[in-house]
């Protein structure tokens, strides 16, 4: 069989030789089959050229998540362009900055989100308003059209662009800045990394895959494609669903997963909140979590509910998706407190450990900065060309990609995560990662959740700032805290402040938010 260069060929030959397996259930429980999600994409694609959509343009989504929004995706690229996911619950004025910044010609969006188009710079030739029925109506402005008209489109037949380094698609992350930035991704830069998670997960058409992540998050790339590659189901779970720990842990059981895939603090609240002992989720066989350190106390309890499985931490920022790799060994000691590695480079990428002082490359057990190179690397950043130059380098012929992230290789384990470049500060003299304080935090019993940052100070230079949500009825004093951070700190990484929450705030993604921390704004106190 020819070697796939276009996600879409995927959905093609899946529907060849599955069309009546369920490719896609919907968070109302309505489905889809192999044929019928690839004949609707086609008609897309057909509509998008009918209304002059070419290859190499952008079209937006802002939706939630839904059957509709996959099939959009696939009839976006089966048309040759992009698609440019947005998060629909986002403030307009973000998503109106991300569909002008990349200029799409057209959008997808949920009628709730229709105060996006009323920004009078944005350019959008085509949008077509979707509701929960998949069909709806709009008037007002030119080139709107609803869903069902799309639907009932002459469907496009002919070959899409077989170029491997076309655009695929495109995803913005706000990064360390709040500015969202365009992270371009091409066909070849997924698909290398899909066939990598089929040589290594071994997924069939009997597999029933979650699909937590947004559309705009780099999680879904595997929970979409790996999926509908080998012919299995993709469970979509709604933002609500997802954030509702016993309703989650249910769907699992109902829904008879074998595949999820999500970031920690999901696996966290799942393991906590979930009521999991009262659930049958042992047709899970791959548990697969990736977006930020998984505290060990969290693995711990996870694996101990959910023993079956096999647990992988997935390691890579947008720019690379997955890049290292490390299975959990099981059961987890009761004694371990340290983060696991995020093990070797996976095959398809190559990794390079750099002193971020003179560039010269650091012997193994030697910390560095993480640089990678190989066909899942992203081209670049749209219309970014400074901060381009500023995330590349070329070396002995290869432009390897500056990760940000300082890790320290083992000779048996892989790398191990160190903490990111800008989350280490200097204090007294010493030089403090942020991560490590949180490490040290995480053993406390009572405490739930924790985050740590740094802020200004005029005094001492810089002052650190530790987030606590506690569990229920188990906040401990500042004087207890004081206490314990002297017998697992040294005195210079103590924190000078102590904030209890009742949860951290988390982006999008699911990601503590530590931006909103570090400005200081207004979160809810115990």
């Amino acid at each position: 069989m020819d070697a796939v260069t276009n996600l879409a060929d995927y959905l093609e030959r899946s529907a060849e030789r599955f069309p009546e397996r369920v490719a896609v259930v919907d968070p109302d429980g309505s489905s889809l089959t192999y044929r019928e999600l690839n004949d609707r994409a086609d008609r897309v694609a057909g509509w998008l050229r009918a209304r002059g959509v070419q290859p190499g343009d952008r079209v937006g989504l802002v939706l939630p998540k839904s059957a509709a929004g996959v099939t959009a995706i696939f009839g976006i690229m089966k048309a040759g362009a992009a698609y440019v996911p947005a998060d629909y619950a986002a403030p307009r004025e973000r998503n109106r900055s991300i569909l002008g910044d990349c200029q799409v010609r057209a959008a997808f969006l949920d009628p709730g989100c229709a105060d996006v188009l009323d920004d009078p710079a944005l350019t959008i030739e085509t949008v077509v308003l979707i509701d929960g029925e998949g069909a709806t109506t709009a008037a007002g402005r030119p080139g709107t059209a609803p869903w069902r008209e799309v639907l009932a489109h002459e469907p496009l037949r002919s070959a899409r662009p077989a170029d491997p380094d076309a655009l695929a698609y495109i995803l913005y992350t706000s990064g360390s800045t709040g500015i969202p930035k365009g992270v371009i991704l091409t066909h070849r830069n997924a698909t290398s990394f899909v066939d990598w998670c089929s040589s290594v997960f071994n997924p069939t058409e009997t597999d029933r895959f979650s699909s937590h992540a947004p559309f705009h998050f780099d999680l879904s790339i595997l929970d979409i494609y790996v999926s509908l590659k080998h012919g299995a189901a993709l469970y979509l779970i709604s933002e609500e669903l997802g954030k509702n720990p016993k309703d989650l842990a249910r769907f699992i059981e109902a829904s008879q997963l074998t595949v999820w895939y999500s970031t920690p603090s999901i696996l966290s609240l799942l393991a906590q909140f979930g009521d999991l002992p009262a659930c049958d989720c042992t047709r899970l066989r791959l548990v697969l979590f990736a977006g930020e350190v998984f505290p060990v106390k969290h693995l711990r309890h996870i694996t101990g509910l959910w023993p079956g499985a096999a647990y992988y931490n997935l390691y890579g920022p947008t720019e690379t998706n997955v890049c290292t790799f490390a299975r959990i060994p099981l059961p987890i000691p009761s004694d371990r407190q340290i983060p696991y590695p995020i093990g070797p480079a996976c095959s398809h990428c190559t990794p390079l450990v750099l002193d971020d002082v003179d560039g010269a490359e650091v012997p193994k057990g030697e910390e560095g900065l993480l640089f990678m190179a190989g066909p899942s690397v992203f081209s670049g950043y749209w219309n970014r060309p400074a901060e381009n130059a500023a995330a590349f380098i070329e070396r002995n012929g290869v432009r390897w990609y500056n990760t940000g992230d300082v890790v320290r290789e083992d000779e048996m384990e892989g790398f191990i995560y160190l903490g990111r470049r800008d989350r280490m500060v200097k204090r007294r003299g010493y030089r403090i990662e942020l991560g490590e304080i949180e490490r040290a935090l995480y053993q406390h019993r009572g405490l739930r959740e924790v985050a740590v940052v740094s802020v200004p100070d005029a005094s001492a230079g810089v002052k650190i700032v530790a987030y606590l949500a506690p569990h229920p009825g188990e906040r401990p004093s500042i004087i207890a805290m004081k206490a314990f951070c002297a017998e697992h700190l040294p005195s210079y990484m103590n924190p000078d402040v102590f904030t209890f929450v009742e949860a951290l705030p988390r982006t999008s993604t699911n990601k503590v938010d530590y931006q909103t921390l570090r400005e200081g704004k207004p979160l809810q106190t115990r």
